[in-house]
């Protein structure tokens, strides 16, 4: 990937958001970002005041479509878009209600498919781009009291194999990363809770949780010319969650 290329970054106050924006941007790309929250929007301001800023809901297409067309004015082009936006519900099914299932499904999916319309409205125009979104662990295994995020996030997976099979032909890929539990404001629920973070330290093969640092990295290489050959694939980050049986600790 270039310097001269052109990045918007969906959710950019969240953990992985913020994240990804500092790296790109001290590897000297042009960074725009946006979310719903002045407030968290004037805090990344004040640590990151080189990133031009912008205030949109996801869940709004109205919305969105404007912050699409100010971000395309302002860089003059959109050639990768990274939607780091999400929530985390942790209940069983029984107990959710049906104004968090849809709020799940706002916030998670529906604001993926909005945000990918805008973006792929940008890149047709040049005929290349790299969209990346955020699913989850939980998506990718069964995990208890996960039922309404795995299936907004389940989502998410299922929209990128078929938007980089539609798409493939105008260049514009389209891949994803599912973290595990990640060092976020959006988790302190559980990693504020010193028996929930050692529950899920002991889940996890390599016996820790994520820093935004190690999604961040993933996703520079997915949206660089490095990974110009891959597309409609899932990358997960989870310290072998997913794919291992950990060894049985002393």
């Amino acid at each position: 990937m270039t310097a001269s290329k052109n990045i918007l970054i969906g959710g950019i106050t969240g953990g992985i958001g913020s994240a990804i924006a500092n790296a790109l941007h001290e590897n000297e790309f042009n960074v725009v970002g946006f979310a719903r929250n002045e407030e968290k929007l004037n805090d990344l301001n004040q640590r990151l005041s080189h990133i031009e800023t912008l205030q949109a809901d996801a869940t709004d297409p109205d919305s969105l479509e404007q912050v699409f067309d100010r971000a395309f004015q302002l860089m003059g082009s959109i050639d990768v878009y990274i939607h780091a936006i999400g929530s985390i519900i942790i209940k069983p099914a029984h107990l959710t209600s049906t104004e968090h299932w849809m709020q799940t499904l706002q916030i998670n999916l529906s604001s993926a498919f909005f945000a990918m319309k805008e973006a792929i409205t940008a890149m047709q125009k040049q005929n290349k781009g790299s969209v990346l979104f955020f699913s989850s662990t939980a998506a990718q295994i069964g995990i208890a009291n996960h039922e309404a995020i795995a299936a907004s996030k389940g989502g998410i997976e299922a929209m990128v194999r078929s938007a980089a099979a539609t798409y493939s032909n105008r260049n514009i890929r389209f891949n994803c990363i599912a973290p595990g539990l990640t060092n976020t404001n959006l988790a302190k629920p559980i990693t504020s809770n010193p028996a929930a973070l050692a529950i899920s330290k002991k889940m996890c093969p390599l016996n820790d949780i994520a820093q935004p640092e190690d999604i961040a990295s993933l996703a520079q290489w997915l949206i660089s010319d490095s990974a110009k050959f891959i597309t409609g694939q899932c990358f997960t980050v989870d310290g072998g969650l997913s794919s291992t049986t950990p060894k049985p600790k002393a």
